[in-house]
Formats: C-alpha cells, structure tokens, sequence
C-alpha cells in the first residue's frame, strides 16, 4: 500500500487529509479550491444521495433541475440574502474566447454580457422567480420540490470536502399557504436530516435553532443539527430554514386564498452537502484508515481466498462464492476479491485503509474445518466461525458494528459537552478540552460577535427544547434565561 497515515493524536488535520488521498476518496484537481471526487468516495456519496432521496420522496416531495446561472439581479431583490453570499459569489461576464493573433486564447471584449450571470450559491432566487409563474391559487400549494445540484461559493481556504469552492448537495425549496405548514415543514425535514445521520452515518447529533448571527441569510429561523468530530471540534451536518415571506414577496409570489383574499406564499429551504463526508471520516476513522458504517458502505463484505496454486483457488472460491449468493440474498453488498496481481496481505491492508466493514478470510485450511475467519473494520478483532449460518451471522455482525460506531461516538460527545458558568471557564474548556460548551449567553449579537473574536468559538445551537433557567451571560453579566452550545467548528 502506499505511505503511512500520519496519527491523528500527532496532527488531526494532516491525518484527515492522509485518509482521504490514501483511501482513494478524492484528489486534488487543476482548479483552485475544487476537488475530484474519486470512484469510491462517490459510491459513498451515492449512498448517501440514495437513502436521502428516498427519505424526501416518503415525505412527500419530488425532484426538479433549476438553471446553474441565476442573473445578478435577482440578488438584489432579497438584500439581507445577496449580503449573506456577495464575497463568496463566481460571476460570469462574457460568453466568448477568441484567438488574439500570436497563438493565444483570450476573452473576446466585445462579447459581454448584458447582464452579469452569478454561478448558483444556492436557488433561493431564481427558484422562487420561476415560482411565480407556478402559484397563482391555493390550489397550487404546497410545492414541495428537492434539486440535487452542485453549487460554487468561492471559499479562500479550502479542504476536501468541508470547505471546497464547489461542491454537491441537495436543496429543497417548498411553498405553503401558511406560516404554520411552513414551520411544519422545516421541523419535520431537520426530523428527516437527524434520522439519517445518526441511524445511516451512525453520528449523534444535537437539533437546535442557529442564533441570530449564524442564521442563512434571508432566513427567519434556521434550525441545525449539529455533530461532534474527534478533535472536539463541531460541524454543522445539515440545515432547515422557514423563510417567512421573504421570497415571495422579493418577487411578488401571491395566491389567491381559501377565503377569497390574496396573500403572499411562505416559503422554506433546506440542505445537506457532501461536507457529511468529512463528517463520516472525521466521526470514525481511526490511523489505520477509513471506518464507514455498514449502511453507507459500497462494499459491505470483502471474501480474500488464500490459497496455493490454481486447484486451490478453485475449491475455496466454490465455498467463498456460495457465501457470496448467500449474502446477496440477504441485500448484503459483498464482492470476493480474487485478484491474482496481489497478495492477500496487501488484500487485507487496502480493504482496512478504505474502511470495509467486515473482511472474510477462506484457506484451504478453513475448508477442511468448515471454517472461516472473519474481521471487523470497527475494533478491528477477528473470530473464527463455522461456514455453516456464515450470512445471518454476518447479518447480525453488520448490525453490531453500525450500533457500536454510534454507541462509541455518543459515548465520545456526552464526555466532550461541558457546563461554563464564567468566561475564563469556557475559554479554559475551548482550549483544554473543546467539544461543546453550555453557557448563558444574553441574546444580544454583539456578545456573540465579541465572544467569537476572542476564542473562535459560535454558538453552534439554541438546543431544541431547551431546558429554562434563570442565570447570568458570561461574557456580559446580563440576565439569561437559557443555556446555548458552543463550540469551535469547521
């Protein structure tokens, strides 16, 4: 196998990036802040985007495809939302090259455009422009369409796939007659977002309100969930915004009520990115590579026969292919390695660096036993079994390892939140310990701004229901009626 992962106890951000290159998730790519999601990092994104998109539809909603290139203006019609994404915007000028003469592909000068075209940093406005043309009664709501796209923010620094210049995602833009179907909504997708990440991605998340300050810009309220990696440090995993009016009222998007009246429509939008990758490696991996849970794993099951010469190779692979159909049976991905360029331990390396969860071993030896060895990705211990109920075994064995990797990383996050009651206490946990700190805070933006320019650290969430208690904010003395998380995240 290629060189050694650098220990994440030694350098957490250089053991991140070693796994991804070293366990043929992504590579660099030729244009700045951008990367190449290689074959198996996308088999997990696709897993990803499968079970997503399914969720979506048992709710509800289809899918629809909207222009990559909104014109510039229509940011100027929602004010707080063009401010929220105006330095992270790509925008297009031209629409031609031409030769200059000496051999050299330049812009053609008189090929301008009319009017500017911004590369989408999310849809809100030219979604909610075709909208109008969509809703003219009651009768046309709800619409509750979902796009699967790729969006460009031009980030400065970057890191693969937790902060890129483009990336892909999903976001859904849904239309209401009422402020009550709208809130609705946005609860029940954050509902949908948490399902999935704890019980696909096996990663424990917190749901909460984003305060004021990190709120989607032209959103009301945006509700989050937030996760806790192993460095102690936090990462949105997904979001749910009611926008209120907002929109439609940016572009005149009115229906005709039940009542006979005329309104404007409520609108909400939500999203979920391929930065839930760098969640997926951060929650699990460890310095060997790799560790997904088995429900997003593309490969759940690897068979490595072990064998001398050809004769060998055929009495274990008639066994090892007989388990193969056995757990196929069962919707168990498996895929018998049988590769004849490589050695079984090289087999064995390169199926722990890219995080398969559960590894058969079959020699000539098994046979003779009616044995095989098995190997679990997760705590990386062996057993060895009879053949004989091998596929419900391994069924269960699944099973274990998806509960176990929650189990550990819930584990590792109620250890890691902690209570500050002064400032000098939560800047002695942000930098002793991290993870999430629960602290009052006087609700006021300039607190938070203050405390963020100090330590680094947001308030991730306002903790759904909450419990209330009266307490002082620790950076101001101001009254405080709840406690809120906060962290330093990606």
């Amino acid at each position: 196998m290629s060189k050694a992962i650098t220990p994440k106890a030694q350098d957490y951000s250089k053991w991140y990036n070693d796994i991804v290159v070293e366990a043929d998730m992504a590579d660099h790519s030729a244009v700045r802040g951008c990367m190449v999601i290689k074959p198996h990092g996308y088999a997990i994104w696709e897993k990803m985007q499968q079970t997503l998109d399914k969720m979506f539809k048992d709710t509800g909603h289809v899918n629809a495809y909207f222009p990559l290139f909104i014109p510039k203006s229509f940011f100027t019609k929602e004010a707080s939302h063009v401010e929220g994404f105006a330095k992270e915007c790509a925008v297009v000028t031209h629409y031609r090259l031409k030769n200059d003469g000496k051999g050299n592909i330049v812009v053609d000068e008189t090929a301008k455009l009319e009017e500017e075209l911004i590369v989408r940093p999310t849809s809100e406005t030219i979604i909610w422009n075709t909208y109008k043309g969509w809703i003219q009664s009651y009768r046309d709501l709800p619409i509750l369409v979902n796009q699967w796209a790729n969006v460009v923010r031009w980030e400065m620094r970057t890191r693969f796939f937790l902060r890129t210049a483009e990336f892909l995602w999903q976001e859904g833009h849904t239309a209401h007659a009422t402020a009550d179907e709208a809130i609705k909504e946005t609860e029940q997708m954050l509902n949908v977002y948490a399902d999935f990440v704890e019980n696909w991605m096996a990663v424990p998340v917190i749901k909460g309100l984003k305060s004021p300050n990190e709120r989607f810009a032209g959103a009301i309220e945006t509700y989050c969930i937030e996760g806790l990696m192993q460095d102690g440090k936090a990462l949105q995993c997904g979001t749910s915004h009611f926008l209120g009016q907002n929109f439609a009222k940016a572009f005149d998007v009115k229906f005709a009520t039940k009542e006979g009246g005329l309104d404007y429509v409520w609108a909400t939008s939500w999203g979920m990115s391929t930065r839930l990758m760098g969640a997926l490696i951060m929650s699990h991996s460890d310095d060997n590579g790799l560790v997904i849970p088995p429900k997003l794993a593309p490969t759940q099951v690897v068979i490595v026969p072990i064998y001398k010469g050809e004769e060998g190779l055929k009495k274990v692979s008639e066994t090892a292919l007989q388990i193969v159909a056995q757990l196929k049976a069962k919707g168990i991905s498996v895929k018998y390695d049988d590769r004849d360029s490589q050695r079984p331990g090289f087999k064995f390396a390169e199926h722990e660096l890219k995080g398969t969860p559960v590894r058969l071993a079959i020699g000539e030896r098994d046979l003779a036993n009616g044995t095989v060895e098995i190997a679990r990705r997760d705590n990386l211990t062996k057993e060895t079994v009879s053949v004989n109920g091998i596929a419900d075994h391994i069924e269960k064995l699944l099973n274990d390892i998806q509960k176990n990797l929650f189990d550990k990383a819930l584990k590792r996050t109620r250890e890691s939140t902690h209570k500050a009651d002064s400032y000098d206490e939560l800047k002695k946990i942000l930098d002793e310990k991290g993870g999430f700190v629960s602290a009052h805070w006087d609700g006021t933006p300039e607190t938070e701004e203050k405390i963020k320019e100090e330590t680094k650290a947001t308030i991730r969430c306002i903790p759904l229901n909450n419990k209330m208690e009266d307490g002082k904010c620790i950076y101001s003395g101001k009254p405080s009626k709840q406690r809120v998380l906060f962290a330093r995240a990606y």
